[in-house]
């Protein structure tokens, strides 16, 4: 079966649907997107690993593992979303150490989560694709609003109890403060390790420089 390659296009949470967070891949060469739902714990690790710019001050779970595998030079070196049952996906992660490789029985999310920190690639087969894959065709001017019709395909699937949707909420206020009340909230927020905040302080930041 042949392997294709995805990135990450978005993480965030619905809302239409309290609790929910998905992640949405999307194929190297192509437009389809796989939506995929995800805990609230991964969906931080994952914005954390995704957000450069912010640092927890003490490592997550995820960042504890990586840490242990430097340590013991274990390396991951890809991970494989390989299975598809009852809209759960099941994923295997790719190791090697001493030049031996490993595979280990991963759910998806963390799987991910790990990928991002080792910089690994992330593949799934496309049978899997097909079967799951969500495609999405835009006209000229839709495409300049892509995020915001992703929000809305995302929303429709989650109340069919599937997935969720990629794009942030509204700035909350934000951009009504200064620059220097924007770092103090963001420092703040990464301090309490509420990094939802902060990284919709960071787009605001972002936004205006």
């Amino acid at each position: 079966m042949s392997l294709v390659r995805l990135k990450i296009k978005g993480i965030s949470y619905s809302q239409t649907q309290n609790g929910a967070y998905a992640l949405i891949l999307n194929e190297v060469e192509g437009d389809r997107k796989l939506p995929i739902v995800i805990g609230a714990f991964e969906a931080q690790s994952i914005a954390i690993a995704l957000e450069k710019e912010i640092k927890p001050p003490r490592p997550l779970t995820h960042d504890l593992f990586k840490n242990f595998a430097d340590r013991f030079e274990i390396v991951i070196k890809q991970v494989i979303i390989h299975k598809l049952v009852d809209g759960v996906f099941y994923s295997s992660i790719i190791c090697e150490r001493d030049k031996i490789e490993e595979i280990i029985d991963a759910r998806t999310s963390d799987a991910i989560a790990l990928a991002l920190r080792f910089n690994a690639p992330i593949f799934t087969y496309k049978t899997i694709l097909d079967k799951a894959g969500i495609f999405l065709k835009f006209s000229s001017k839709d495409k300049e609003n892509e995020s915001t019709d992703d929000s809305i395909m995302v929303n429709e699937i989650l109340q069919e109890g599937e997935t969720v949707e990629i794009t942030g909420s509204a700035s909350d206020g934000y951009s009504e403060l200064t620059m220097d009340e924007l770092y103090k909230e963001l420092e703040s927020a990464v301090a309490n390790e509420n990094y939802e905040k902060a990284a919709k302080l960071r787009d605001e930041i972002s936004k205006r420089q």
